[in-house]
């Protein structure tokens, strides 16, 4: 029937099909809104939004002026995200207004009344939102990170404001409480100036500090007095931690110090909208206090009063997104703009925070000899000579001393053993000289996993027969014995005792207090409830012996940060490194003073001339084109390149580290030294030669690194 009507031979149409018709016609359909608003009547009031756009290109980093709608006036607010059209070429112009080109994403910083541009201006594409997540706060501070590290404004902002989440966003946050009281010293007595730094926190004023921590659990719960410290004053405080897991810590010492509710946790953990969600309530003012990992460092804190890092000599804190910030750096820079309290703690220290002491800008605020002895454990050495004359030390790579601190250990407790490399397969070496084990072929190296036949990690021809080229010893040991093999063997020792790891792929958080064997790679030591009884550091010579500048100080910081987790000598902890004794590093970890290794090396980098006394950046690509740059560069007058030196050569399929070439591309780096006072005047001259570079489109990419972590 309806197919009959359908062809008009009743001459009505189908009821149905009537009745779509006429609701279409009836519904409301909303408008699109115009892409370039053609004709549309500007703002009577600051017609002119000023945009900085989402463009990482250094040619590009500037604000660019947009024509703002009369329907977008009211939410058109400074520091909104919006959408503009962007590469529209002179003679995209209709109507007065410029049209065409990209949709990118941007934040209005400014409204004004007329624009610098003399031409016609585009008009803004839309408001995304009315929230305002860009402060003039914020914006200086992303403004200045970005000057000193050579990098776009844009690209530090993507580091600065998360992603959005409509549905954060339509969440009203808490209201927020009022200060707290000031808290009582607590375990900051234990430090001579502990007590008035937190009494000054609490009268609001604005003390620096470079704070050396005893070893034990307390640091969280001391960052969390001066917090509350800080709050009791009416002002924010900010608090950064190298990992999650030191999150957790603070986390749950704030919120059993002031309770639930005056703190936010930023990290990625928590997921996009909940992280975006505690970020709104910071910049929203709901919430004074701020814990979270490297990324909280631009936290948006309203009347920051205090700026905590903790741990400044862990890589974590060092960006690997462009510009590559580092996160004490930046909080360094909050501080001097703010004018508030820093505080810069570990239970190490680097040779930056030696430097920050010896210029004045900070204090010391560390513990009396005596109770550093009452706290850290008691520390014994293992040297060459003393494995060599080891039987046992020979025969399975752990010395008698060793052996004996397990079993003691075990007695009471856990005890930790810490390798310095996670996994199985071992790096080999000549057992007399320790030359790397290499293929004659391919100068790769040499590896039998699963005690198999020798054979070549990078080309896996086999070498038998090998003999070391530099004693002629045919002995080789294993350069460095993973986290897992280690484990094994000690299994295979102690059969009755529970051995757990912990490393990249699975990292422990806390151990009972119940004897069991804890194999860790650095930095993945689990907290052991009540304390560690003793704990290994094995193969102390492969951490000191890496080619780099920072080797020394490195290794000290990882094996302090291990024997911080053992309990103090007063109730028996004991650590054993293994390690030549009479080296600096071994002997600062006996002696347990980290600021005296740092104030030595800060010495020898002046004399050399080597950060942090003075201003470094690496520029590394193809060999020509580092050529190139530096040629056309206009660096200071007092600037001295050193180089350029070939860099390793990254095997395809192999793990690649941030900065490093492109797999089977052989690339140089060049570091070019300023003395202090022309850091600045280096990052201009390199940022404004790699932005002409980029605007010719000129040759093969050149990647800059202001303060590169890893000199060589």
């Amino acid at each position: 029937m309806s197919s009959e009507k359908g062809n008009g031979e009743s001459g009505e149409e189908p009821e149905q099909l009537a009745l779509i018709r006429e609701t279409v016609r009836k519904a409301k359909v909303p408008k699109a809104k115009p892409r370039t608003w053609r004709g549309a009547a500007l703002a009577k009031e600051l017609p002119v939004a000023r945009v900085v756009v989402n463009k990482g290109v250094l040619h590009l980093d500037q604000f660019f002026d947009y024509a703002v709608p009369e329907e977008l006036d009211a939410v058109a607010r400074p520091g909104v995200r919006v959408r503009v059209r962007f590469g529209a070429g002179a003679g995209q112009v209709r109507g007065g207004r410029r049209e065409g080109g990209r949709l990118i994403d941007g934040f209005l910083v400014e409204r004004r009344a007329s624009s610098d541009y003399s031409g016609p201006l585009a008009a803004l594409a839309d408001v995304v939102s009315p929230e305002p997540v860009l402060g003039p706060e914020l914006l200086a501070l992303a403004r200045a990170v970005a000057d000193r590290y050579a990098g776009s404004l844009a690209d530090v902002l993507q580091l600065a404001v998360p992603p959005r989440s409509a549905a954060a966003e339509r969440r009203p946050s808490p209201a927020p409480l009022p200060p707290p009281a000031p808290p009582v010293p607590g375990t900051w007595e234990r430090y001579e100036q502990g007590p008035a730094f937190l009494e000054s926190l609490a009268r609001g004023g604005a003390p620096r500090a470079v704070w050396t921590a005893l070893p034990g659990p307390h640091w969280a719960e001391e960052i969390a007095r001066t917090v509350a410290a800080t709050l009791s004053s009416g002002r924010g405080a900010l608090v950064v931690v190298p990992d999650g897991r030191a999150v957790g810590r603070v986390d749950a010492a704030l919120t059993a110090l002031l309770g639930e509710g005056r703190h936010a946790v930023l990290t990625a953990e928590a997921g996009p909208e909940k992280r975006y969600e505690q970020w709104l309530a910071v910049r929203r003012g709901s919430v004074r206090a701020v814990v979270g990992t490297r990324a909280a460092m631009f936290a948006p804190v309203r009347d920051l009063g205090l700026a905590v890092l903790w741990d400044d000599g862990d890589g974590s804190h060092s960006d690997p997104h462009a510009p590559q910030p580092h996160a004490r750096e930046v909080l360094l820079l909050r501080a001097a703009h703010d004018r508030c309290a820093f505080l810069l703690g570990s239970t190490a220290c680097t040779v930056e925070a030696a430097q920050l002491v010896e210029s004045g800008w900070a204090r010391p605020l560390a513990a009396g000899r005596e109770q550093v002895r009452r706290a850290a454990p008691l520390v014994r050495t293992v040297g060459d000579d003393q494995l060599a004359r080891d039987g046992a030390a020979r025969a399975a790579r752990l010395p008698s001393l060793a052996w004996e601190t397990l079993r003691d250990g075990l007695r009471t407790g856990p005890v930790l053993v810490q390798v310095p490399r996670r996994g199985y397969v071992p790096r080999l070496a000549c057992e007399r000289c320790r030359t790397p084990a290499r293929c004659r072929h391919c100068a790769g190296p040499l590896e039998a996993p699963d005690q198999r036949e020798l054979h070549c990690g990078w080309c896996g021809r086999e070498a038998p027969g090998w003999h070391c080229e530099a004693c002629g010893s045919t002995r080789l040991r294993a350069q460095v014995v993973g986290a897992r093999r280690t484990a094994e063997e000690l299994g295979r020792a102690f059969p009755a005792v529970p051995v757990r790891t912990s490393g990249r792929d699975h990292v422990l958080d806390r151990v009972p207090d119940r004897p069991a064997l804890v194999v860790s790679t650095p930095g993945a030591e689990p907290v052991a409830d009540g304390g560690y009884a003793a704990a290994l550091l094995l193969d102390g010579w492969a951490l000191l012996g890496r080619p780099d500048l920072r080797a020394g100080e490195e290794a000290l910081r990882r094996w302090i940060d291990a024997a911080s987790l053992v309990r103090g000598q007063a109730e028996g902890g004991t650590v054993v490194v293994v390690a030549e004794p009479t080296l600096r590093p071994v002997q600062a970890l006996v002696r347990w003073d980290p600021v005296g290794h740092a104030q030595r090396e800060l010495a020898e980098r002046a004399e050399l001339g080597f950060p942090p006394v003075s201003r470094m950046a690496a520029v590394s690509g193809a060999p020509e084109a580092v050529e190139t740059f530096l040629a056309g560069a206009a660096l200071p007058m007092d600037a001295e390149v050193l180089g350029p030196v070939p860099l390793p050569v990254v095997r395809p399929g192999a793990a690649r580290r941030p900065g490093d070439p492109p797999p089977g591309e052989q690339w140089e780096r060049a570091l070019v030294r300023v003395p202090p006072g022309s850091g600045a005047a280096l990052a201009q001259a390199l940022k404004h030669a790699r932005a002409s570079r980029q605007a010719r489109g000129a040759g093969e990419p050149v990647r800059i690194r202001v303060d590169p972590p890893d000199i060589g």
